[in-house]
């Protein structure tokens, strides 16, 4: 609970900031996409063999940005959900996010500008991990849980790309499954289900349009607690959208996540999905 508060109270410290502030000649600039995907397969008397599939993933990107003459606050919100269905498994999930961030900025030059910013993360829907007979639940809403906030100073040269780097305190939030996430194995007669890690965080996005048809996005969150530099988590998030036609799109994402708490190994993953794409706001 008071994790949860001192996130809101972030987030609404810097609307009272920039309630103050805010000029009249700021301008909102909202968009909202969303976008589903369908992939099914059906054999029948084919000899060459082959199982019925059926996958499907929804998501849903959001931005809403207020440019003014001394603050820029920017929120955005990613959510997908996908599951796979093949021949008589029951169907399993893909895909499954809710990201939510917000900055708040306030412009002093044209590089470097001071900024506070808070972000919540975690999946909609159960996990499970399965073996040949079994099925093992290994996650749910909010179990696990991430949620920062940050202070520090931002970097934007020009539109394609801006960093900030700052001071963060990272919590990982738990209720069934504490272990790997927030547990710390080092004390055995205790189990924590809430793991707080003060420290340095770096975020870079990067956005190169190659031509009205070719969008390539890409961010990189890297953390490191104040324990050292061998405890450091980094996700690498890669987009690129082909545009077929006005509501069909092909999209291939790469997501490279590595967190020592967790596994020592990188983990990655990689999606194709052509379907259809639509423009809400």
């Amino acid at each position: 609970m008071r994790i949860l508060t001192l996130t809101i109270a972030t987030l609404c410290l810097a609307s009272l900031s920039y309630g103050q502030e805010a000029d009249s000649t700021s301008i909102w600039k909202n968009q909202m996409v969303g976008s589903l995907n369908l992939t099914q397969a059906s054999f029948s008397n084919w000899e060459q063999g082959g199982e019925n599939s059926l996958a499907w993933q929804v998501k849903l990107d959001s931005k809403f940005e207020r440019d003014a003459e001394r603050w820029n606050w920017s929120s955005t919100t990613k959510f997908e959900l996908g599951f796979a269905k093949v021949a008589d498994v029951e169907a399993r999930k893909s895909s499954d996010l809710l990201d939510i961030e917000t900055v708040l900025t306030r412009k002093m030059n044209k590089l470097l500008n001071p900024f506070v910013s808070a972000t919540a993360k975690t999946q909609f829907v159960s996990g499970f991990q399965y073996g040949e007979d079994t099925k093992t639940k290994v996650s749910k809403f909010l179990d696990p849980g991430y949620f920062t906030q940050s202070a520090g100073v931002g970097y934007k040269p020009n539109d394609m790309l801006q960093s900030r780097v700052g001071f963060t305190i990272k919590e990982t939030v738990t209720s069934e499954f504490p272990s790997p996430y927030a547990d710390d194995p080092a004390t055995l007669d205790k189990l924590e289900k809430t793991k707080v890690e003060p420290g340095i965080s770096s975020v870079t996005d990067f956005k190169k349009q190659f031509d009205e048809n070719v969008l390539y996005v890409s961010k990189l969150d890297i953390f490191s607690d104040f324990e050292g530099f061998n405890r450091i988590d980094l996700l690498w998030e890669n987009r690129l959208t082909l545009k077929v036609s006005k509501y069909i799109n092909v999209n291939v994402s790469v997501d490279v996540l590595y967190d020592r708490d967790v596994t020592s190994k990188a983990q990655v993953k990689e999606i194709l999905g052509v379907g259809l794409s639509y423009s809400l706001l």
